[in-house]
C-alpha cells in the first residue's frame, strides 16, 4: 500500500509537468494531481511537515489547472469575454469605470506617486498572504489550522473553476483591446500602474520576471487575489481581534489597489467575496461529508502503518 501511494504522489506531482508532453486532458491532470494530497496523508504520519507538504500539493493542483487554460493562447483569445464586465462596471460607476475614475483623481501624469508603489507592493505580496495566514494558524493556532486551511484553499479550488468555465479577460486587456476608450486622444484609456513600477524598479529583470509569473493573463473573474485575502481575513478574525484587524487592513488595501492599478474591475472583487460568502454558508452543511473523507484517509493510514 504504501508504494502505491508513493506512486500516486509522484504522478500526481508529475502529471502537470508531463501535461503538453503527453497531451493530457485537464480532467486527467486535474484528478492525478488531486490525489496526490490525499496520497501523501496515507504513508507520512500527521505532522506540522506533512500539513505544509499536504498544503504545497494542493497549490500544485491549482497552478497547474489555472495554466492550462493558456497552454493555447489563441483558443483562449477566442473564448475570452471582454465588454461584459465593462458594461457591470460602468453601471456601478454611473457611466464611468471605477478604475478610470480613481486613476483621472489620484494617478500622477507620466510617472507614479508613493502611494501607487505602496499599492503595488501589496498587491505583490498577495501571494504571501492566504499561504502565510494557513502556516500561521499551523504554528499559533493549530487547533484551527484545518478549518482554516481548508476554506482557504477551497476558494482557490472552486475559483479556478469559473476560470476555466467563464474566462474573462481584467481590465487592462479590454484598454489594450480598445474596449475601453481613451477620453483624450493624448492620455491611454486605462494605465497598467503595476508594469510602470515593475518596469522602474525591477528593469531590465521585470520582462523575464513578469513572463515566468503570468501563468494565465485572461483569468480575472472571480478576482481570486481579493477572495483569497478575504477569507484569510475572515480565518485570522476567528483567530482573535488583532489578527482579524490586521487581514482585513491588508484585504481592503488590496481590494482598492486591484480596482485603482488596473488589474481588476469592482464586479470582479464582488464575485470574489460572494464566493467566499458562499464557501461559508456551505460549511455547515458539507462538514460530515469532509469528516468521513477525513476517517477513511486515516483509516488508510493506519492500515499502510502496520
Amino acid at each position: 500500500m504504501k508504494g502505491v501511494a508513493w506512486g500516486v504522489v509522484a504522478v500526481g506531482v508529475a502529471a502537470p509537468l508531463a501535461r503538453r508532453k503527453l497531451r493530457l486532458r485537464p480532467p486527467v491532470v486535474a484528478g492525478l494531481a488531486a490525489s496526490a494530497p490525499f496520497a501523501l496523508c496515507v504513508v507520512v504520519p500527521r505532522s506540522r511537515k506533512r500539513d505544509v507538504v499536504v498544503c504545497a500539493l494542493q497549490m500544485w493542483m491549482y497552478l497547474s489547472l489555472y495554466e492550462m487554460p493558456n497552454d493555447d493562447p489563441e483558443a483562449l483569445e477566442k473564448r475570452v469575454h471582454v465588454r461584459y464586465p465593462v458594461d457591470i462596471d460602468r453601471a456601478i460607476g454611473l457611466g464611468e469605470l471605477p478604475g478610470v475614475r480613481l486613476q483621472r483623481a489620484l494617478a500622477k501624469r507620466g510617472g507614479l506617486r508613493k502611494m501607487d508603489k505602496v499599492l503595488v507592493w501589496a498587491h505583490w505580496i498577495w501571494f504571501l498572504v492566504p499561504h502565510g495566514t494557513a502556516f500561521y494558524m499551523l504554528i499559533f493556532r493549530r487547533a484551527r489550522f484545518e478549518r482554516g486551511a481548508i476554506m482557504i484553499y477551497a476558494v482557490f479550488d472552486l475559483g479556478v473553476l469559473v476560470y476555466w468555465a467563464l474566462p474573462t479577460a481584467p481590465p487592462w486587456y479590454a484598454a489594450q483591446e480598445g474596449v475601453i476608450e481613451a477620453r483624450e486622444a493624448t492620455e491611454p484609456a486605462l494605465r497598467r500602474l503595476m508594469v510602470e513600477q515593475g518596469q522602474a524598479f525591477w528593469q531590465e529583470r521585470w520582462e523575464p520576471m513578469y513572463k515566468s509569473l503570468a501563468g494565465n493573463p485572461l483569468a480575472a473573474m472571480p478576482s481570486l487575489h481579493f477572495a483569497t485575502s478575504a477569507m484569510a481575513a475572515f480565518v485570522l478574525t476567528d483567530a482573535g481581534p488583532v489578527e482579524g484587524v490586521v487581514g482585513w487592513t491588508y484585504a481592503l488595501t488590496l481590494g482598492f489597489a486591484l480596482v485603482y492599478l488596473g488589474e481588476h474591475y469592482v464586479v470582479d472583487l464582488i464575485a470574489g467575496f460572494g464566493l467566499v460568502l458562499g464557501i461559508r454558508a456551505m460549511e455547515r452543511p458539507i462538514t460530515p461529508v469532509l469528516r468521513q473523507i477525513g476517517a477513511t484517509v486515516a483509516a488508510l493510514e493506519a492500515r499502510a502503518a502496520r
